[in-house]
């Protein structure tokens, strides 16, 4: 079992840096609750659609919009567990997560890599995805393994197939998935079944987690909807991971972008608490600032580094655990 050291600890002396007070995570808490409830989520998948219905939320199917009472999404806040393990194959790499303490993991999902032989930026292959699944596994500062890479040499429409092959025939930690819609996330979770012995033993110690990202601004896509669904189904940790963009997918200002960010965030939270209540999630970031002059995500910014911090604090005062990508 592997507990990590922890931060965050409140302090009474020395340097301290605190980017966000109690009262502004509660303004935050409340215009997102406005957000939800008067301009609503778009929602591109009938499953999720009749979900949200059933669980009290208001679904207008001609337009795809979805609005959420805010005692719906207080309740699947409530209903998210604080804590949970990420097991993996090895139980000496199991990793707790929740609370204050902070793992590590990889980078998730690149294109493209640079190539060790001669420096050149090239297409990423399966073979990448293998060799990096070693490289954390060997290397103790990293806590589970995200799917490093897209594999480009393999047939694009199962890709996430050949993922999980490298990944889990490569590293005895936990492996975080990204599969795309029911069929392909069904069959991961048939193969880490496989490796596990079953599906109750799956559930009971889930060697897998995924990976969705909301379509800012406030939309969820009928892949993002389709992965939530099938892995609660199944009780394994979903990270609703958001990756709205100060300027360009949300507005320009950090307050705003904060209330755009958590806003998707509670939506697939709602969809994975609403499918299978009690199901481990994990609040995501990878939101940042754009840079005007290019139209790309700067990631490594001074903004993305204070959205974090805020997140942190949102993800916090939910107690849901929190993932934050960075450089």
């Amino acid at each position: 079992m592997r507990r990590s050291k922890a931060a965050a600890e409140t302090m009474v002396e020395g340097f301290g840096l605190n980017c966000i007070s109690d009262t502004a995570v509660d303004r935050i808490h409340d215009a997102t609750l406005e957000v939800l409830k008067h301009t609503g989520i778009k929602v591109y998948s009938e499953v999720a659609l009749e979900i949200y219905h059933g669980g009290g939320c208001t679904v207008d199917k001609a337009s795809k919009t979805v609005y959420f009472p805010a005692h719906v999404v207080e309740n699947c806040i409530r209903s998210a567990p604080p804590s949970f393990v990420m097991a993996a194959r090895n139980p000496q790499h199991d990793y707790v997560m929740g609370g204050r303490r902070v793992g590590f993991c990889n980078f998730s999902c690149g294109v493209q890599v640079a190539d060790l032989e001669d420096g050149s930026i090239r297409e990423s292959t399966k073979k990448d995805t293998e060799d990096v699944s070693k490289l954390v596994d060997y290397l103790d500062q990293y806590d589970i393994l995200d799917c490093p890479v897209v594999p480009r040499d393999v047939n694009q429409s199962i890709f996430p197939l050949h993922n999980f092959e490298a990944m889990i025939s490569n590293t005895s930690k936990h492996c975080s998935t990204a599969p795309f819609n029911f069929r392909l996330a069904e069959l991961i979770i048939d193969m880490a079944s496989t490796v596990v012995g079953s599906k109750d033993n799956l559930r009971a110690r889930p060697i897998i987690s995924a990976d969705v990202c909301p379509q800012s601004p406030l939309s969820l896509a009928r892949e993002t909807c389709e992965t939530i669904i099938a892995y609660a189904r199944q009780e394994i940790p979903v990270n609703v991971l958001s990756m709205a963009l100060a300027g360009g997918t949300s507005p320009v200002t950090l307050a705003g972008t904060l209330v755009t960010h958590n806003a998707e965030v509670l939506a697939g939270i709602c969809l994975s608490q609403l499918t299978n209540p009690g199901t481990p999630n994990i609040y995501g970031s990878s939101t940042t600032m754009m840079e005007m002059r290019r139209g790309t995500a700067t990631v490594g910014c001074p903004e993305m580094a204070m959205l974090g911090a805020c997140v942190a604090a949102m993800a916090k005062s939910y107690r849901i655990p929190s993932f934050l990508a960075g450089s």
